[in-house]
């Protein structure tokens, strides 16, 4: 049963959509098992590039099963128009399923997430505004939209009137909104049904045959391990579990099933959105690894925050995620710096701490403890094995292994499918 789950060790954007489709043909089956729309990742193929949203990365990969698991939100529109993109550009995706059980993002859900925003002002957890967090309250709330639900307009009705029962009491008193009718909702998403019908599957099922026949399946999260709802930089996370443990929950698959759990790692730091972020730069390096390594959200359009390599997140990733191997993505932006600072604990409070704090005070009052390691500036970007790399590049990745506690498999040398150094087959 060779099952892999494939996540973000940071706060996610670390090239998640390139070590998928570097896998995609190997596997027969890639699946997204959370997060919505306010996920992105881009994939290079020859002189193609790709920006996913919602859909796996494994839907440009022909022999592969690209699956939306029930874990997911899904904006049907969102959705629709990826698919018809694809379409126009000939890739195929009628292969794709969709989970009858993943929840639908309503129009209202996104009216919400906007709104919410506004009214909180300073105090913003910096949401993509599409929906996604009161989609997920919904579901745990128990009046949310199902994909299911769309085939059966006596029970849409009722749940959206259920829905909006509430949501339209603080829209109109609090935010001062007009109220949203039942019946313009109900029609919307009605209008999506049929569109959406030769997708939808009972994926749960489609994934444990799979595994039962020793299909190799592939689960990805979207976003990154420091934004899960649980173990994140709470409340600057995002609402749901990246990390491996919702992989099961996500697509409906045992963990005895899971037989290795691969982090993503970026060579450096980035994050999007407001929160914590310790080795943060405000200056020319800062800028640098923005410009170089084009640091800017596939699917928000924001410039990403960021910062050197932190070894203290990599190795809680490592822990919390039960990580086999590490995929180091982006190494040749790094290219130039005469020397690169790691690192490898905080300071807090004039102590050195060398695990992620439990304390959301003592993780925002973090200060980075560095150790400088000798940079090159040879181009990278035609590597083909690790020996291939400057003995500097090649120190670097050793000591990131060391650092972050898990072996270091594969190496990204630049954007494209095949720039890829790959030190131990990830099947």
């Amino acid at each position: 049963m060779p099952a892999l789950v494939l996540l973000g060790a940071q706060w996610g954007d670390e090239g998640k959509g390139k070590a998928t489709d570097l896998l995609g043909g190997s596997v027969d089956y890639v699946v997204r098992y959370q997060g919505g729309n306010n996920a992105g990742h881009t994939v290079v193929v020859g002189d193609q590039k790709y920006a996913l949203h919602l859909l796996p990365s494994g839907i440009l990969s022909p022999g592969c099963t690209p699956v939306i698991g029930n874990g997911v939100v899904v904006d049907p529109s969102v959705l629709l128009s990826e698919l018809s993109g694809l379409n126009e550009r000939g890739v195929d995706t009628s292969k794709l399923l969709l989970s009858g059980n993943a929840h639908i993002i309503t129009p209202y859900n996104v009216t919400v997430d906007k709104v919410t925003e506004r009214f909180l002002g300073k105090r913003k957890i910096g949401t993509t505004g599409r929906g996604i967090g009161p989609t997920y309250a919904d579901k745990i709330n128990r009046v949310g939209i199902r994909v299911q639900d769309l085939y059966d307009e006596s029970i849409l009705t009722q749940k959206v009137e259920a829905a909006l029962d509430i949501k339209n009491q603080v829209l109109t008193k609090l935010y001062n909104r007009r109220a949203i009718a039942v019946d313009q909702v109900v029609e919307e998403l009605l209008a999506y049904a049929e569109k959406l019908r030769p997708y939808v599957s009972d994926t749960v099922l489609v994934l444990n045959q799979a595994l039962e026949e020793d299909k190799v399946v592939l689960f990805e999260g979207g976003q990154g391990t420091l934004l899960d709802i649980d173990h994140g930089t709470y409340p600057f996370v995002t609402s749901s579990n990246p990390t491996a443990g919702g992989a099961c929950t996500g697509a409906g698959v045992g963990p005895t099933k899971i037989s290795r759990v691969i982090g993503i790692l970026k060579a450096y730091t980035t994050r999007v959105g407001a929160g914590p972020f310790p080795t943060e730069l405000f200056d020319e390096d800062g800028e640098a690894l923005r410009r170089i390594g084009g640091e800017r959200g596939v699917t928000t359009g924001r410039d990403r925050r960021c910062g050197w390599f932190d070894a203290v997140i990599a190795r809680y990733a490592t822990r919390v995620n039960g990580l086999t191997d590490f995929f180091l993505t982006k190494l040749d932006v790094l290219t130039g710096w005469e020397q690169i600072p790691v690192c490898v604990a905080y300071e807090i409070d004039g102590k050195r701490v060398e695990e992620l704090p439990y304390s959301q005070t003592d993780f925002h009052h973090a200060k980075p403890v560095y150790e400088m390691l000798p940079g090159w500036t040879e181009d990278i970007s035609k590597a083909k094995s690790f020996s291939d790399l400057p003995k500097n590049a090649q120190a670097y990745v050793k000591a990131l292994e060391e650092m972050s506690g898990a072996p270091i498999s594969a190496i990204g040398v630049g954007p494209g499918r095949d720039e890829t150094i790959e030190i131990n087959s990830f099947l």
